[in-house]
């Protein structure tokens, strides 16, 4: 008799700056997860319109479209996935401008290592619980 492995939950990550990119995979990826990293917007949107993901950490502000707006085009396009958004440049309005966006949770940098897998577990364990 065959055991399945459970399957990891898959995150995309969304960040313009390669160490970061590269920092926060190599984090979730020892943590378990499956990640899929991006350092551009229009290809993590393109690919999240055709494979199946589970949470997303997006970066907020990037050149040309930042965090905001990202998390809009996926909910627009159907996206329930959790979404968290980090930003090294907190505003008074940023978790207003966050929520209006669709975004579950925002995690201020450098600082969110262990906050964010606690954070991507606690979403994925709210969204497998029935209603």
């Amino acid at each position: 008799m065959t055991v399945n492995a459970p399957l990891k939950a898959t995150i995309l990550v969304l960040d313009d700056d390669s160490a970061v990119l590269s920092s926060l995979q190599f984090l979730l990826e020892t943590h378990g997860f499956a990640v899929c990293s991006f350092r551009n917007p229009a290809a993590m949107l393109d690919w999240a319109e055709q494979n199946l993901f589970d949470c997303v950490v997006v970066d907020y502000k990037m050149p040309g479209i930042d965090g905001l707006k990202v998390a809009e085009q996926l909910r627009r396009r159907g996206s329930m996935a959790p979404i968290i958004l980090v930003t090294g440049f907190p505003d008074n309005s940023i978790f207003v401008k966050a929520a209006a966006a669709g975004i579950q949770q925002v995690l201020l940098k450098p600082h969110i290592e262990e906050s964010l897998v606690s954070h991507i577990h606690d979403h994925l364990s709210a969204r497998a619980m029935p209603l």
